[in-house]
């Protein structure tokens, strides 16, 4: 009985050790911020102060203030991160570049952050004032930058923290085409990933760091592929493809964490809308033992800090003269009502699909559609400033280029005059394509008599099995407005500049814009 006993002690006194030599990490996590500073709607566009004051909006930095300290409450050990996409999306980055990044990612107090392609978008200078700024350490490990006075020496590949008593390898990765994304220059050569994560790996692993944490801007499918290619990375927080990962919600891509091999991958969607938190528990080997949470939905639930919803405030006002500035010149009124835009060609319907076409054309891109709900206004003729640009295009809406069928094609032009009777937004604006429908069929059964596509300076009718270069915004690539045919294209790039920069950018380029309408739309 007494050896029973003494048995049963050591097989507890076991368990016990071997139950303090586990460590738990909470990992939370953001990305694809894009300059969300400010609350933002449902459709991750503005959401003005009255709404907010109803419960109708999510996110902003003074909720993520309140939600990170909640969760570091929460928690014996954390770190927060950044899968990259700072830069870009609002009037914020427009006027301030990466400083207003910078003060409220301090403030927040991040541990690290990947670089996102957008973090180019106006070349390494800029890049570096936001990385002298932080008070935390910007990785790439991705690409030879030693060449690049500006990044070599301040850019690093990985870094090792301590957080608990345990040494934590973190390594950034960004996309590997990102110098066909922004503006890197001719200094910075990117490489494949998967390599690069590896040698950072062998060499933290060789100093006796076994928990390692890839943080990712190369999008969901490419996060996959470097944890089934490489050994050693035990979590990979995402970026740059805006995936929402949930065990809980149908919209979900894949679940939180979606594991592959002994990897678990995490990524929050984007725009500051979630909070990821990852708890993980490693045993004293460095292995993943438990790996579950899930993405926090940052809606009113969630208050906002009093002191940043004060200083936000402080640096909106001088964004109000950039809503002033003259941007270009229209020669003539640009319609863009939507009694007319929802139900046929209008020429503001031209003006966006021709600036959308014109930006991408040189990328293979020979096709753009947009859809008529995302034109909200017309412009007068005179003087355009950026506040009647940003009226017409008011959704923060970002170009998406992708390849699809001809026959896609025609079933999202389909789509786009299924509605035309109830004047909906899908009706499709267009370039690079003319295409004839006959509203007397019912819809989707043959509304679309003919398709001309522009190849060559000519006409040609369009081919349903070849693949096209299309152009559109990252809402309707993402299924809205009814075009669900688009998410599962090819070669996909969600999140170009924003369109109303690239609207601004055409007309300016133009001169005094002349509006037109050229029969590119007709109807039976």
């Amino acid at each position: 009985m007494l050896n029973k006993f003494l048995c049963s002690a050591a097989a507890l006194a076991l368990s016990a050790g071997a139950a303090a030599a586990d460590y738990t990490l909470t990992i939370l996590h953001t990305n694809d911020f894009h300059a969300r500073f400010e609350p933002i709607s449902k459709y991750d566009s503005g959401c003005s102060a009255e709404n907010n004051a109803e419960g109708k909006c999510f996110g902003g930095t003074a909720r993520l203030i309140t939600a990170v300290a909640d969760a570091r409450a929460r928690s014996k050990n954390s770190i927060l991160v950044s899968g990259g996409d700072q830069f870009q999306g609002t009037l914020f980055y427009t006027y301030y570049k990466g400083t207003v990044a910078a003060e409220m990612m301090n403030k927040l107090g991040y541990d690290a952050m990947t670089v996102g392609n957008h973090e180019f978008d106006d070349g390494p200078e800029v890049l570096r004032g936001f990385m002298d700024a932080l008070n935390f350490p910007v990785l790439m490990s991705n690409a030879d930058y030693s060449g690049e006075e500006m990044l070599a020496g301040k850019l690093t590949k990985s870094i090792v923290i301590e957080r608990g008593g345990e040494r934590l390898g973190l390594i950034g990765i960004t996309p590997q085409d990102t110098d066909e994304l922004a503006s890197p220059g001719a200094n910075v050569i990117f490489t494949d990933p998967v390599g690069a994560v590896q040698a950072e790996v062998d060499k933290m692993t060789g100093q006796g760091v076994n928990k390692i944490i890839v943080l990712s801007h190369s999008g969901y499918v490419v996060d996959q592929r470097v944890a089934a290619e490489t050994t050693g990375v035990d979590v990979i927080v995402g970026g740059h493809s805006n995936t929402y990962l949930s065990n809980t919600s149908e919209r979900a891509k894949g679940p939180y964490p979606t594991m592959v091999g002994s990897t678990a991958i995490v990524q929050a969607y984007a725009y500051g809308k979630f909070l990821g938190e990852l708890n993980v528990t490693f045993n004293d080997a460095g292995e993943i033992i438990t790996a579950e949470g899930e993405p926090i939905i940052m809606d009113a639930a969630v208050a906002e800090d009093g002191d940043t919803v004060t200083r936000i405030a402080e640096l909106a006002g001088p964004l109000e003269s950039i809503r002033q500035q003259v941007v270009a010149e229209a020669a003539g009124a640009i319609e863009g009502d939507r009694s007319i835009c929802r139900v046929q060609e209008c020429a503001m319907g031209n003006l966006v699909a021709d600036a959308m076409l014109d930006r991408v054309k040189s990328q293979g891109i020979s096709i753009a559609i947009a859809n008529s709900g995302g034109v909200r206004s017309s412009i007068a003729a005179g003087k355009v400033t950026m506040g009647d640009v940003l009226a017409v295009l008011p959704f923060q809406n970002t170009l998406a280029t992708f390849q699809v069928t001809g026959q896609t094609v025609i079933d999202a032009l389909e789509n786009g005059v299924s509605q035309v009777e109830e004047v909906k937004g899908r009706f499709p604006q267009v370039a690079g394509i003319k295409f004839t429908f006959d509203a007397s069929i019912a819809p989707n059964e043959g509304r679309i008599q003919e398709v001309m596509v522009m190849e060559g300076g000519a006409w040609a009718a369009i081919d349903p099995a070849k693949t096209y270069g299309l152009v559109s915004n990252n809402y309707v690539r993402g299924g809205g407005d009814g075009y669900k045919m688009f998410r599962s294209a090819m070669n996909v790039y969600d999140f170009g500049p924003d369109l109303a920069d690239v609207l601004a950018e055409y007309m300016a380029a133009k001169g005094p814009y002349s509006p037109y309408t050229d029969g590119r739309i007709s109807q039976k």
